[in-house]
């Protein structure tokens, strides 16, 4: 399935391993030197286990529950950042977006546009993503089930673009908490797209009464293995030097010293599973 994914995007190695990829990075993009640092240190691990890999990192937060919640350090001095990684590191990089005119300005610097989760039902964004010609990788609604995502892969594929991923991030439990529904995953497969698990988002846990996410951190390589044995073709997965003081979505991050030894247990269980 990788395939149309590897002629579409520049700088994606190591495609032929049999490995799952990896989309990994910081929530937000933070500054240039820590971006960087990040950037360097995935790719690394990525190319020493024969993982393909594309940078992630958000150039804004538009989904905050407080007015008073970081953002992000302005647009283009974001999106320039992410250039900048392709460019030095030699991976090629996603970020989101969040409205139909962000599409064509944000394709300018990256390879891969995301739309979230609450925003995978809004044709005009979608139809946006896909007419920019870039890589489109929608995550399925916490409200929504795999089945449900046929028709988000429909719309940008009648918009004439036919290199869409989907991503799950779980479902919404209640009030403030997320539950991974395995059985999306080969449903959404079964669309003849490549089919992501974003294994840190779906262990958040939104809407506290702070106003700021949770999160179970701890979870994180359970989620991962559960991806890779039932036969996800990516995870992805935020990443930090020091999730405590990242300036977004730190509760349900992955340290970034953990990040080698995941991937060789993850490694493994792909292995073992073909």
């Amino acid at each position: 399935m990788l395939e149309a994914l590897t002629n579409a995007l520049p700088h994606f190695r190591n495609t032929n391993s049999g490995q799952f990829f990896l989309m990994a990075g910081p929530c937000v993009i933070e500054g240039e030197e820590m971006a960087l640092r990040i950037a360097e240190r995935i790719q690394h691990i990525t190319d020493k286990l024969q993982i393909p890999f594309i940078f992630k990192g958000s150039y804004r937060k538009a989904n905050r529950s407080r007015l008073d919640s970081y953002t992000g350090i302005g647009d283009e001095k974001a999106l320039r950042i992410l250039q900048k990684v392709s460019r030095e590191i030699g991976v090629p990089t996603v970020t989101d977006i969040h409205e139909s005119g962000e599409a064509a300005m944000a394709a300018e610097y990256v390879d891969v546009l995301q739309i979230p989760a609450f925003l995978c039902r809004q044709t005009d964004l979608l139809v946006a993503a896909a007419q920019t010609g870039k890589v489109v990788n929608v995550k399925k609604g916490q409200f929504l089930n795999g089945e449900a995502m046929q028709f988000a892969v429909d719309k940008v594929r009648q918009s004439g673009n036919d290199n869409v991923l989907l991503t799950d991030r779980g479902n919404s439990f209640g009030y403030s908490d997320l539950v991974v529904d395995f059985r999306n995953l080969p449903a959404m497969r079964a669309f003849g797209v490549p089919v992501i698990m974003d294994v840190t988002h779906s262990l958040q846990r939104p809407n506290q009464s702070s106003g700021v996410t949770g999160g179970q951190p701890a979870l994180i390589e359970t989620i991962a293995k559960a991806a890779i044995a039932v036969g996800a073709d990516g995870l992805f997965i935020e990443t930090h030097p020091t999730p405590a003081t990242a300036k977004s979505d730190g509760a349900n991050m992955l340290p970034l010293d953990q990040l080698e030894d995941l991937l060789i247990k993850l490694t493994r269980v792909r292995e073992a599973i073909r």
